[in-house]
């Protein structure tokens, strides 16, 4: 007589199998949690007896008009890192709808963000990247950002190749908690 399951197959994938899935899940979503925390505070990494690597910020957030916002706090951010270990180096990687306000033909609407992110590259010397793969989904290119604005190939791999050089990831608060209310 053949093997035949305990529980028919009517009734769903046998207890084993939920158990599994369950714990499947769960773990993924430790993994992806454990991701998200493996970000350092501002004043976490200001605390520090020594200097990181370096630190790249990322921005990434569904309001177009985010870098109003997460640029200035960045530039704070960058000069207090700069006061307390001078010789660290930073980048930025914005990889969301925000990135758009870089578009070279959005400066005349979005000039003070055009400004401060050329500053931050001239300037501070924090190269700013935006995603390419993310910008090709609206038929853009490298051609279409400014060349103080760095495309790269993709916004999460920038960062995990910063992370590879044991840069710490300082993520941005979102434009909705940084706004003035």
């Amino acid at each position: 007589m053949p093997n035949r399951p305990l529980i028919p197959e009517a009734l769903g994938p046998a207890p084993q199998l939920r158990s599994f899935t369950r714990t499947l899940a769960a773990g993924v979503a430790l993994l992806l949690l454990s991701h998200t925390t493996l970000a350092a505070t501002l004043e976490g990494l200001l605390a520090r007896p020594s200097a990181p690597a370096g630190v790249v910020f990322e921005v990434v957030d569904r309001d177009p008009r985010a870098l109003e916002f997460a640029l200035p706090w960045v530039k704070q951010a960058a000069t207090r890192l700069k006061a307390r270990f001078p010789e660290l180096p930073m980048a930025l990687v914005t990889h969301g709808q925000e990135m758009f306000a870089l578009k070279d033909d959005a400066r005349g609407t979005n000039p003070a963000i055009h400004q401060l992110a050329e500053s931050l590259s001239r300037d501070d010397g924090i190269p700013v990247h935006v995603c390419e793969t993310y910008a090709g989904t609206r038929g853009l290119g490298a051609e279409d950002f400014p060349s103080y604005v760095d495309v790269a190939p993709e916004g999460p791999a920038q960062i995990r190749n910063y992370e590879a050089l044991d840069y710490v990831r300082l993520v941005v608060p979102r434009a909705a908690a940084l706004k003035p209310r």
